[in-house]
């Protein structure tokens, strides 16, 4: 689909209200590395989760004067001129696919289900619901907007303000970028994985382990960087390709035991590409690598089907069928919470999608 196809070129002006909820995800199959105008160097395919999600609100009206601010962003209802820069990138980027949005005053109110930097991708789902709540607004003006075209451009608007935004318009698991393993996938918006899926993973559950909640040492968009002059970069993408090849194969085949591999080879992948980077960086603690092992040792000794994977920072997330949710609590509580008695944990599942409010 042309760039052209995304333009909004209606120049006309509302008052309106929209409220949107949009979960995070977690990506299976890393995204790590860009080019261009937030254009993925290699597919990724994600779990879109439930409980850990963004609500936003935004209040369209019209411009009155020059002197009116464009846009005014609080959180939990405090204005926060911190994010401002971010959402103002966001907002510039968007432009010239809404252009008449720079005709309207937005009032953006914010809050997360769970807490800032806690491991949880919040810019996935702050993006994806901003990006749900200006589409809803373009369909006011568009009533014809069907609802697949509404989802490719919420994604397509999301991806602009956060590559992983672009996942967390659909569930229960989403893929983005360009592969010859997924019918129509696009490098500028997300897509349903509307493969077969076997029911071993229909109800996964997801328990992130929160072992430092700092703010991370480098961004996200810092780390991408990163990947432009990175002596394994090509060979980066070719095994995230292959793998997107065996996950796939994996969901529709319940393999469970070559899901588990590749999630955990994608984890500790994006850590080891961090730490061969120039410059360096280590963004696990030593506990992230000592839980790592007592989660093998689990596994091995329980024959359980837990799996672990990582984003960019030093907290955990373990990955479980829906029916092995009362075993895993227990190894967190007679293992993990033994060893780490000052570890919090978020217990999350599966999701289906977004959702007006």
């Amino acid at each position: 689909m042309s760039l052209e196809k995304f333009i909004f070129t209606n120049n006309q002006v509302i008052s309106f209200s929209s409220f949107w909820e949009a979960p995070s995800n977690i990506a299976l199959i890393k995204y790590w590395g860009k080019k261009g105008n937030q254009i993925p160097s290699n597919p990724s395919i994600s779990f879109l989760l439930s409980k850990c999600f963004t609500r936003t609100k935004i209040t369209f009206s019209p411009i009155n004067s020059k002197k009116d601010n464009w846009f005014t962003f609080k959180l939990d209802g405090n204005i926060k001129p911190d994010f401002n820069k971010k959402i103002e990138i966001f907002l510039e980027r968007i432009l010239p696919y809404v252009p008449s949005l720079k005709k309207q005053n937005l009032i953006i109110d914010s809050s997360n289900s769970f807490p800032h930097s806690s491991g949880i991708a919040s810019s996935a789902s702050s993006m994806a619901a901003m990006a749900l709540c200006i589409t809803d607004w373009e369909k006011q003006i568009n009533p014809k907007m069907t609802e697949e075209r509404f989802k490719i451009k919420a994604s397509f608007l999301a991806r602009l303000g956060s590559g992983s935004a672009s996942r967390s318009i659909y569930g229960p698991i989403a893929s983005w970028g360009k592969t010859s393993h997924i019918e129509k996938s696009s490098d500028k918006y997300a897509i349903p994985f509307t493969q077969k899926v076997h029911k071993i993973f229909h109800d996964f559950c997801n328990t992130i382990i929160l072992i430092d909640d700092n703010k991370k040492e480098i961004s996200s968009t810092e780390g991408h960087r990163l990947m432009n002059d990175h002596p394994f970069a090509q060979k980066r993408f070719d095994q995230a390709n292959q793998n997107f090849f065996e996950i796939k194969n994996s969901f529709e085949t319940g393999d469970i035991e070559k899901f588990i591999e590749i999630v955990e080879s994608e984890a500790l992948t994006l850590h080891g590409l961090m730490m061969t980077s120039s410059p360096p960086y280590k963004l696990f603690k030593p506990e992230t690598i000592e839980i790592i092992e007592l989660i093998k040792n689990y596994r091995m000794s329980s024959k359980s089907t837990v799996c672990f994977t990582l984003d960019a920072g030093p907290n955990i997330h373990l990955l479980y069928p829906k029916d092995s949710k009362r075993d895993i609590l227990d190894f967190i509580e007679n293992e993990l919470i033994k060893i780490y008695p000052n570890l919090k944990f978020i217990h999350d599942q599966v999701g289906n999608g977004p959702k007006k409010i």
